[in-house]
């Protein structure tokens, strides 16, 4: 999970042990729609796992992901028929990174479209050019709706209910329960997936599954060794292991992203993923507890010690760790450690496993969101076209190890990509034609994620380290919840929050003007966020347990 839109990475195809997602969560907790109905009131898809599937390593529905060692020697066919029978859709979708060639200058668009049956006409945004909402909101207003539009879970979309129930097709009869079975990729999401596609009771699209996991600070072992590895037992531990290893104008602890080291050190004293439940079903905001202003004075005393990267605006982090001169950053899912290989061929970055900040605390790891949104159809009663459109998500869903995962991923054998060392490797084409598409897809339409890359034992440590992080892991209470409230002034609510957390980080304000902005928070707007999720929190979400062991 990433706080800002701007570094959240699509995964493209390659890369060490990269996870084969759609795109790393981001820290938005969903945009909103109000309605009592509850997410427990619709019986989610039944699940079923592909048969046939083999990794080398088996995961779990908590987030523990497959990993495969190697691309896999036999592929199982999900499908028995083309998806697409109309001649052509269309899908209003969007990259993370350098946008493809155009479909008729694209090959490996050209040799997808033939494996579909069809023409799939992309409308690709791009966040530099005014970033996905404005694109949404114009063919909303338009009235001309692509037939497929991705709506993402933290973009700020506004009055998403009502926006679905006018706009889009309600697909509960044709998903829930053991209707999707029909459609065998789609009944391969997991329930915790399809959680985040139920609005106001009822299922709107087939989610797009990424990485389960949270944060994680990853550690370059060549600068922490020096101070005792990365690990730590202790809040003071890790500030005297900072101290110790920080040399002004040389190397630093901590790359300066002050939220995500707030976001980091809140897990250690305990405070909860984004919102605590009480006894009463009412919900605390996690920045509203005892356990997040301990964390905030501590970071003072971080920021004090001189262990933040002195400029805050720093684009460089990337670089700067993969070279020592910043021991730390963070990122979004533990699969993120061995992405620095690239630039630093000996670089396997260490994960941090949240420990107690003090004696007698009980430490969390905060899983993320778990999907990128979902993907609902333009209205329609035609039932052959409701058919069509969920038959080309379920194709496009295949996960790792079928033959529409390798034809969607990475295209055609020898033309696109070889297996060379038994592992999947762009040719010159592919390295040109399937990055961007390959974004634009994953944001659309995914399988659940696996770990895979070209170093085994990469994808055998953070394998390890995902088991050891949920032994301490928190879901958020309101995954998939939405509130008006938080759509309308969330993140205009946050951001006057967070200036004063950060001035307090770095000592130019108290803690009591910290509590002040709790206050002026609530008055304008937070008690009523508090109030629309907890009206609305599914029965089933248990109490936040006590930070004391």
């Amino acid at each position: 999970m990433r706080t800002q839109i701007s570094r959240r990475t699509a995964l493209a195809a390659g890369g060490a042990a990269a996870v084969a997602v759609s795109a790393a969560a981001c820290g938005g907790g969903g945009s909103s729609s109000g309605g009592a109905a509850k997410s427990a009131d619709v019986t989610l898809p039944t699940y079923k796992a592909i048969e046939g599937l083999a990794p080398d390593l088996p995961g779990d529905e908590r987030g523990l992901n497959d990993v495969y060692l190697a691309a896999p020697a036999e592929l199982v066919t999900t499908t028995d028929a083309k998806p697409i029978t109309s001649g052509s859709i269309s899908a209003l979708t969007e990259t993370f990174t350098t946008p493809p060639p155009p479909m008729d200058k694209n090959p490996f668009w050209q040799r997808l479209n033939t494996a579909l049956g069809g023409d799939l006409n992309l409308t690709i945004a791009v966040e530099a050019g005014g970033g996905y909402p404005e694109k949404f909101a114009t063919m909303l207003a338009s009235g001309d709706l692509a037939d497929l539009m991705w709506v993402p879970p933290n973009q700020g979309l506004p009055n998403i209910g009502p926006m679905l129930e006018s706009q889009f097709t309600d697909l509960t009869d044709h998903l829930s329960g053991d209707k999707v079975l029909e459609y065998k990729n789609l009944a391969a999401l997991k329930p915790n997936s399809w959680k985040t596609a139920v609005v106001n009771g009822r299922i709107w699209g087939a989610p797009i599954p990424s990485t389960p996991f949270g944060q994680v600070y990853l550690g370059n072992p060549s600068v922490w060794d020096k101070v005792g590895g990365f690990q730590s037992s202790s809040a003071q531990e890790f500030l005297d292991k900072c101290t110790e290893l920080s040399v002004p104008g040389e190397v630093w602890a901590l790359e300066p992203a002050l939220a995500n080291a707030m976001h980091m050190f809140s897990q250690w004293f305990g405070a909860p993923n984004q919102y605590r439940v009480n006894a009463d079903r009412t919900l605390t905001a996690s920045f509203q507890t005892d356990e997040y202003l301990e964390a905030l004075e501590y970071a003072q005393k971080v920021f004090k010690a001189g262990a933040f990267y002195p400029d805050l605006n720093l684009t460089e982090s990337q670089q700067l760790f993969a070279n020592g001169t910043l021991a730390a950053l963070v990122q979004v899912g533990p699969a993120s450690a061995s992405t620095y290989r690239a630039q630093n061929p000996d670089l396997l970055a260490q994960i941090l496993v949240p420990f107690a900040a003090v004696p007698g605390r009980r430490p969390v790891y905060n899983m993320g969101y778990g999907t990128v949104g979902f993907t609902p159809l333009k209205k329609t009663d035609d039932e052959g076209k409701i058919r069509e459109l969920l038959d080309l998500i379920n194709w496009l869903s295949a996960p790792f190890g079928t033959t529409e995962y390798v034809q969607r991923s990475w295209g055609q054998q020898g033309e696109d990509y070889t297996i060379t060392d038994g592992n999947y490797v762009l040719t010159e084409s592919g390295q040109q034609n399937v990055p961007g598409l390959l974004s634009a897809l994953n944001i659309m339409a995914s399988g659940e994620s696996v770990l895979y890359g070209s170093v085994p034992d990469d994808s055998k440590y953070v394998y390890e380290q995902e088991k050891k992080l949920l032994e301490i892991s928190m879901e958020r209470p309101t995954k998939g919840l939405y509130s008006d409230t938080q759509s309308d002034k969330g993140a205009e609510l946050s951001e006057r929050l967070n200036d004063v957390r950060d001035d307090v980080i770095q000592g130019r304000k108290t803690i009591d003007d910290f509590r002040a902005a709790l206050k002026t928070w609530a008055d304008k707007g937070g008690d009523k966020i508090l109030e629309e999720y907890a009206a609305v929190l599914p029965d089933d979400v248990p109490v936040t347990p006590s930070t004391t062991v």
